[in-house]
């Protein structure tokens, strides 16, 4: 099933806000439990304090503690003074008047501890509650035996306050901590809080959704611009461009797209300039066969050995043409063999001079070889490969370098390997096209013309070939006036 990338992308994008809402949502809601249970003990912490404090005075004022031991109720106000409320509305010392007129005066039933001395209760009555602060807080003598309180008090828990006279401790105050909320008021606050925390992420979440969709169209836009310009682009539209925008991932993919296109605008184009100047190149010789034989046949022109001749250098020149499409196409796809071996490529670069030289002495194009017969310089190549690339360089001087010129080769040890420069006289090539000299087919027409014999695909295969071997070739301005071709191979050992 097609699912389109724009609700992938605000699938994911809610999927993580809701993730961090929820989140939040048990965080803050753990967090809450923990600041309200903490605000909870910090409040009876003040009630004890409170509690303290009116002990103290009270046991000043009676000497003993036995005033709570006869009015166990007096306990109780004690404890609901304590609260903020509480003292407003009861005020234990006022009732220890009634003590000092009469200790040995007893209450009457049912006015003892209330709740400490009360009628047994049920059990889960009495489960519900212990967590009250007057069931967790006890008063001890000064032996911290129980006075007042519950009687099964877990001393691993309980902490205490000295209550002294005159720094002298008289009783102790013990008190457990609330652990956990039991109050049903503060249960009831805290659920509260936990609904309206749960709405809030609601809320959040809704707000993500509808904010997800459109910022998802926003990201995607970028995207679906470039896909539109890819499918242009497959269609053979190479002119197609985009803005580039923010310089973000998307941004540094605009700009590759760019630059692919306006790569593939320029293959394409000289692919068809490929084709058009092999059409051109083929047809020359073709017509000029086909004019030659036409005349023959006609009788307009007599067989001879010139008409011979003439009809063989056309075939030879369309056999060269051929052969040099095969030998760079074999190149292209990596299909040429070659039979590297340590060789001295000066010997090579000699036999090779020495071939052309009638050629350039009857073009009257003086020809300077600048080694030493004995010198010996060693590469790792092929040697027949070799051949073939020297072969490229002189026939490409002899054909371009103007009557009464010179050509100068230099072959020297450099750095990690050999250098071999070409160096004729004018004419010479134009800065701008320089570079393009060793493109297939590629002529500069003020100096390369089709009188020469050239098809501009020499200085190709001498590229292939020295990149075949590791090497690298270039071409520049010469101080002769023409043009300098620099080959750099890499050594090899000598044998």
């Amino acid at each position: 099933m097609f699912i389109s990338i724009r609700y992938k992308l605000f699938a994911t994008l809610l999927t993580a806000v809701v993730a961090v809402v929820v989140g939040m949502f048990f965080l803050i809601y753990w967090n809450f439990g923990r600041g309200f249970l903490n605000y909870v003990n910090t409040e009876e912490a003040k009630r004890l304090d409170s509690l303290a404090v009116n002990l103290q005075e009270a046991y000043a004022d009676q000497g003993d503690w036995l005033f709570l031991q006869e009015n166990p109720r007096l306990w109780h106000q004690f404890l609901a003074a304590s609260t903020p409320e509480g003292h407003l509305q009861f005020n234990p010392l006022e009732d220890l008047v009634i003590i000092r007129e009469g200790r040995n005066r007893r209450h009457p039933p049912g006015m003892g501890s209330g709740m400490m001395q009360g009628r047994i209760q049920p059990r889960d009555f009495q489960e519900k509650m212990k967590h009250l602060f007057e069931f967790r807080v006890v008063l001890l003598d000064a032996d911290k035996n129980v006075i007042m309180g519950p009687r099964r008090f877990p001393a691993a828990d309980m902490k205490t306050i000295p209550l002294k006279q005159a720094s002298v401790p008289v009783g102790y105050l013990g008190h457990i901590p609330q652990k956990d909320l039991f109050a049903p008021h503060q249960l009831q606050f805290v659920e509260q809080q936990k609904k309206s925390f749960a709405l809030i992420s609601l809320l959040i979440a809704a707000l993500a959704a509808l904010m997800a969709f459109p910022l998802a169209s926003r990201l995607l836009k970028r995207l679906n611009a470039l896909a539109g310009a890819t499918h242009q682009l497959a269609s053979g539209k190479f002119d197609t461009r985009l803005e580039i925008g923010p310089m973000d991932e998307l941004g540094q993919l605009t700009r590759d797209f760019n630059s692919l296109a306006l790569t593939l605008g320029k293959n394409e184009q000289g692919r068809r300039q490929w084709v058009a100047d092999i059409s051109h190149e083929l047809r020359t010789p073709l017509a000029v066969l086909r004019g030659e034989i036409e005349a023959l046949q006609d009788s307009v022109r007599t067989f001879t050995p010139e008409a011979a001749r003439s009809l063989h250098s056309e075939v030879m020149r369309l056999n060269r043409l051929v052969d040099d499409l095969f030998q760079l196409s074999m190149s292209d796809i990596g299909a040429l063999t070659y039979r590297k071996e340590n060789v001295d490529v000066l010997a090579i670069l000699n036999q090779e001079a020495e071939l052309f030289r009638s050629e350039f002495t009857e073009k009257n194009i003086s020809l300077t070889l600048n080694v030493q017969p004995e010198d010996e310089i060693y590469i790792f190549g092929d040697p027949e490969r070799m051949q073939q690339l020297f072969d490229n360089l002189f026939s490409n001087s002899l054909k371009y370098t103007d009557p009464g010129g010179t050509l100068i080769i230099t072959c020297q040890s450099a750095a990690g390997g050999t250098e071999i420069l070409f160096q004729d006289s004018s004419p010479s090539v134009p800065v701008a096209d320089i570079d393009r000299l060793f493109e297939r087919l590629y002529r500069v027409e003020s100096s390369r013309n089709r009188a020469s014999g050239g098809a501009g695909i020499g200085l190709a295969i001498c590229r292939n070939i020295v990149e075949a071997h590791g090497g690298s070739i270039a071409a520049e301005s010469s101080q002769l006036g023409g043009v300098l071709i620099r080959i750099n191979l890499p050594s090899g050992e000598k044998t």
